[in-house]
């Protein structure tokens, strides 16, 4: 086995990529470029990379913009971007999450397809608006939800639906962190400020920032919906004014139940999102600070592991797989992954191909999900823990 991208470049040629967002002292930004070079499927052409100006200048000057691409207003970008006829064919959205409504729909009128970070939007009002926009423009929307881009995930997304479990019983969601344990967000940290602030997360904290990610992943490797959800949430950090932690018990059609806990007030934990399925076959356990590992328990015999790249993967695996087995492969190529089979996606709508089955994405429709999740959940916490409908 070689290193190598799983791109097709040399086929089609790079995408040409915007972003809005992402400027000097962003954190998500830095990612996605990274994640978008990976595969060598996009070259970042334009930017605005700030809603000061002048940072979005200097921003796109250490990138190697041309200065002229690096606007100080994103409704600027996506008319400017649309008129030039080697305009940008896709934007990444990295901003916090009030303002990814207001330019998803500005690029997408524009009929540039949109790469957005997760949540789809600080409310479920405008989720819906922007699903209605999406479905008229015409254009991909992608979500940029990582973590179902690891090898291992779709590995069990695939033993799942290939009925290696049975029928599923019981789905464990669980993403923990501890960086928010104080009030960090009064020292002026970046991060921390916006992310705690509901005019810009939107009305929930810890539910939205990582508990969304844990509950798309109970849901893309499960497949099943959300019937009824009873949730706790929680600040625990005096003076907070979203939750930092979330306990939720979840009812899906059909008859299984789900639990998910999310917490950035638990000391001792970095990034532990965890999923745990269980049917009446057997059962699966992933960790994402071990990535590369699935466990496997046949009812009634021995727990087995599974590799990245090893003799037990499977073609979903393999397909995203980028490096020989025993070397680390995570969270980069999670976001990569997403932003390769965008790639395809949109180098099909280029020509009205159609697009490989293999290729998964999150959309317009995984996004909506997660909103009215965080909904459900904020409105069984605020009428004291009541079973409440998705």
């Amino acid at each position: 086995m070689t290193i190598e991208s799983t791109g097709k470049t040399g086929h089609a040629g790079a995408i040409r990529l915007g972003m809005v967002g992402g400027g000097q002292g962003a954190f998500i930004g830095g990612v996605h470029r990274i994640a978008s070079r990976i595969d060598g499927d996009y070259q970042l052409v334009a930017g605005a990379l700030s809603s000061d100006a002048e940072r979005s200048k200097a921003s796109g000057a250490e990138l190697g913009l041309a200065p002229e691409r690096c606007y100080a207003d994103f409704d600027e970008m996506a008319q400017a971007e649309a008129a030039r006829a080697d305009g940008i064919e896709a934007v990444a959205i990295v901003t916090p999450n009030h303002m990814h409504f207001p330019v998803a729909k500005a690029f997408l009128e524009a009929g540039i397809h949109v790469i957005c970070d997760k949540p789809l939007t600080s409310t479920l009002k405008d989720a819906e608006a922007l699903a209605e926009v999406a479905g008229d423009a015409g254009r991909l929307f992608v979500l940029t939800h990582n973590y179902s881009g690891y090898p291992m995930i779709r590995q069990a997304r695939e033993m799942v639906q290939s009925g290696t479990l049975g029928a599923i019983r019981l789905v464990q969601m669980e993403y923990v962190q501890d960086w928010l344990t104080e009030d960090l967000e009064s020292s002026g940290q970046k991060q921390a400020s916006w992310r705690t602030d509901p005019a810009r997360s939107g009305a929930g904290g810890c539910i939205g920032d990582i508990g969304t990610h844990a509950y798309q992943l109970g849901g893309f490797v499960s497949g099943l919906k959300t019937d009824t959800v009873l949730a706790d949430l929680t600040s625990f950090v005096p003076g907070r004014r979203v939750d930092d932690n979330v306990s939720v018990l979840l009812r899906f059609e059909g008859g299984a139940k789900g639990m998910l806990w999310a917490s950035q007030v638990a000391p001792g934990n970095e990034n532990g999102l965890s999923l745990r399925v269980y049917g009446d076959k057997g059962g699966l356990e992933w960790h994402q600070e071990q990535p590369n590992h699935l466990w496997y328990t046949p009812f009634g015999e021995p727990k087995r592991l599974i590799t990245r790249g090893g003799s037990g993967a499977t073609p979903a695996a393999e397909r995203v797989t980028r490096v020989p087995a025993g070397h680390p492969e995570g969270y980069l190529e999670g976001f990569a992954t997403i932003y390769r089979e965008a790639a395809e996606a949109i180098r099909a709508a280029r020509t009205g191909a159609s697009v490989s089955k293999d290729v998964q994405f999150p959309g317009i429709a995984d996004g909506l999900s997660g909103m009215r999740f965080i909904d459900a959940c904020i409105r069984s916490s605020n009428e004291g823990a009541v079973w409440t409908k998705v």
